[in-house]
């Protein structure tokens, strides 16, 4: 059998592999096929040992790649970064571990000051991408002022700069260049290595074992195309995984999870539509892609806004394409058929959803931000409304929720939407008659095992038949009812691989929102944190749906499972929603998605060297650096003997380039406002500020 049935795969494989690499595979794996194939056929009883002894071996090895990278994913804390500090009116010292910060005299305050004259939310302090900092007041009644200065827009501020807040003054100073190196050991000790090695080599020998249990369970009518294509998802695997180790990246916890997730995927199709193996390997191949991408991309959080008005258009003509030449399919018209193939452009736009919800810290401020995105976002529903996909518009609107929650805080305009559609929810079960069936059977299925409650009776009946290791791969009878892949996987997996594994990819899609959550202390942004807890809610309750309305716990709304479910551009949109879990994950090395440690070192490098260069300029009257190492010395000798504690200067001190320019730095405070290097807050005088 040739694997290239269509021009449209053959042309999206072009740009993946040669032909003759293809060719060669096929080549190799064809003989060893029809011989474990003939194997098999000759001795019946041999299968069955087979199949006897693999389904623990991959309950096994299951447990090994999910709970090792779980327990890595949620027993590492994301490691708080220290970028400046604030000195506060009372002279306490608040360390700025965002680059967003909200000032005012609100406990939910990032920087809590404790002024009666402070508003509760009086200004945003707000770090970019270059390290440059900007003050935004956010319409108090006292007003702001830098540096004596009165301010009403986003204003530049410098290291060393007043901040006055009602009067109230604050003062920003950066960490000295020994706290920078301390805070570097902490990440790196709070940042411990996952290495994929372990992990790849366990999902490899569970994606070999089964490929012959297929074979045992299919014989010769398995396509040679299902062997191909878990190899070619083995080699693209330990690639990727190879490359991103060349770019000094140690962790790969939600890769082996997603990895994972993608191999029963391709199982699941294998079993239930051999002929659809390969488009579902394309598509886990474009989404691994996909995932890349956005995660170079928003790694530039300028970038990442600056796009949101373009996928805004995009998104909105996907849906409009959809609503004109949409495919009704049991009684949703949200596929659009394109060359033969069916797509749910409202899959893609899930991706960009979050895109558009996710906002930085002054946009959060702003009312127009907020009325743009809630505009989008009744489009978005009435679009899906239109096509009848109201589980799919389910997931919209929950995320919708979610992301105003975390944009505002404010539950009582939640509570009122969610007054508002619930009454939308009950005329639509009221006049959709698709909808009313599905809730007329929802919680008694068994009263209509052959009319509304049809697949859900057969789900749980051959969930029930698989038990905690399953039947084996290609030996269950669900792949018989229609959308056992895709609506009903859940059950599918229960079936054939056992009811561990089934629980074991839930609680690996739950244990990616628990991390979402647990990085919003340490977040650098509002849009990275709002992103990921969005994205990572968007998962869980899509699994919820699917997962709890196949056993008839929730009404049965048709949607797939995340990473596992049948279907191209659910699996696309899967990976590109793991993209922004990504992007929160600021342990060193762990994310593609944030500068690496040599980025950060040069940046620090670089600092130095403008500190350096300050003192030059300022102090054209030392000559050379032994004048420059007697003048401290003196300096610190003449504050010992005045009672005045020097800033940590032992007599051992070893008076290097860094620490003089932290000195020198503060002498020219009067003739430049600039990077002023403070090492012990608690030991500052008055007079050195």
């Amino acid at each position: 059998m040739r694997l290239y049935d269509t021009d449209v795969f053959t042309t999206i494989f072009g740009f993946l592999c040669y032909n003759a690499f293809m060719e060669s595979l096929e080549k190799f794996g064809q003989p060893i096929m029809e011989t474990l194939s003939s194997l098999f056929r000759s001795n019946p009883t041999l299968a069955t040992y087979y199949t006897t002894a693999a389904r623990w071996i991959f309950v096994g090895l299951a447990l090994f790649i999910l709970i090792k990278s779980i327990i890595s994913l949620i027993g590492h804390k994301n490691p708080s970064e220290i970028w400046a500090y604030l000195r506060l009116p009372d002279g306490a010292v608040s360390p700025i571990t965002h680059w967003e910060n909200v000032l005012g005299r609100a406990r939910s305050s990032d920087i809590v000051i404790d002024v009666m004259t402070v508003s509760r939310n009086h200004g945003t302090l707000i770090r970019d991408q270059r390290g440059n900092w900007r003050y935004n007041d956010l319409g108090s009644k006292g007003g702001s002022k830098i540096n004596g200065h009165a301010v009403y827009q986003s204003t530049p501020v410098e290291m060393g700069d007043t901040i006055s807040l009602s009067g109230a003054e604050c003062i920003l100073v950066p960490p000295s260049y020994q706290e920078k190196q301390e805070n570097l050991k902490r990440r790196i000790y709070s940042s411990r290595s996952f290495m994929p090695w372990a992990p790849l080599v366990a999902i490899t020998i569970f994606q070999f074992l089964t490929c012959i249990q297929l074979i045992a369970a299919e014989g010769a009518k398995l396509p040679i195309s299902v062997l191909l294509s878990f190899a070619i998802l083995t080699i693209v695997m330990w690639a990727y995984c190879a490359f991103l180790r060349i770019m000094s990246n140690r962790a790969f916890e939600m890769e082996a999870i997603a990895f994972f997730l993608c191999t029963l995927s391709l199982a699941v199709v294998s079993s239930s539509a051999p002929e659809s193996t390969f488009k579902q390997l394309i598509a886990i191949i474009l989404g691994i892609i996909v995932y890349t991408v956005l995660c170079f991309y928003i790694r530039n959080l300028d970038r990442g806004v600056k796009i949101r008005p373009v996928l805004m258009v995009l998104s909105a003509g996907l849906l409009l394409f959809n609503v004109v030449f949409g495919h009704a399919l049991n009684g949703a018209s949200n596929w659009v058929s394109i060359g033969g193939y069916l797509l749910q452009p409202s899959e893609v736009v899930k991706v960009a959803f979050i895109f558009i919800g996710a906002a930085t810290l002054d946009e959060l401020f702003e009312k127009k931000n907020l009325t743009m995105f809630m505009l989008f976002s009744i489009f978005c529903l009435g679009c899906l409304a239109v096509m009848n996909d109201f589980g799919t518009a389910l997931i919209f609107f929950v995320t919708f929720l979610i992301i105003s929650f975390l944009r505002s805080g404010e539950f009582t305009k939640l509570i009122l939407i969610l007054g508002g559609c619930a009454v939308g929810g009950l005329l639509a079960i009221r006049f959709i008659s698709h909808i009313a069936k599905r809730f007329a059977t929802w919680g008694h299925v068994w009263d209509f095992p052959d009319a509304g409650g049809y697949q859900q009776v057969r789900a749980l009946s051959a969930g029930a038949s698989g038990g905690m290791a399953g039947v084996g791969a290609g030996n269950g009878w669900l792949k018989n009812v229609f959308a056992s892949n895709t609506d009903m996987v859940f059950c599918y997996i229960q079936e054939e691989w056992g009811l561990v594994i089934a629980v074991l990819v839930v609680i690996a899609i739950i244990t990616l929102g628990i991390y979402a959550v647990r990085s919003i202390k340490s977040g650098r942004s509002t849009f990275y944190t709002i992103a990921a807890c969005s994205a990572t809610s968007l998962l869980i309750f899509q699994t919820m749906l699917n997962v709890l309305g196949t056993v008839d716990i929730f009404p049965f709304t048709g949607v797939t499972l995340p990473f596992v479910s049948n279907g191209g551009t659910s699996m696309i949109a899967s990976w590109g929603l793991l993209s922004f879990l990504k992007a929160a994950d600021t342990r060193l090395g762990a994310s593609i998605a944030v500068r690496d440690e040599s980025e950060e070192d040069d940046e620090m490098l670089m600092e130095d060297y403008l500190v350096q260069a300050d003192m030059n300029a300022s102090h054209d009257a030392y000559t050379n650096q032994e004048d420059r190492e007697e003048r401290l010395r003196r300096a610190a000798a003449g504050r010992r003997s005045s009672g005045k504690q020097s800033l940590d200067y032992d007599d051992d001190y070893d008076f290097d380039k860094t620490e003089y320019a932290q000195a020198a730095s503060r002498r020219s405070r009067n003739l430049r406002k600039g990077d002023i290097e403070i090492t012990d807050f608690s030991q500052l005088e008055d007079d050195d500020l």
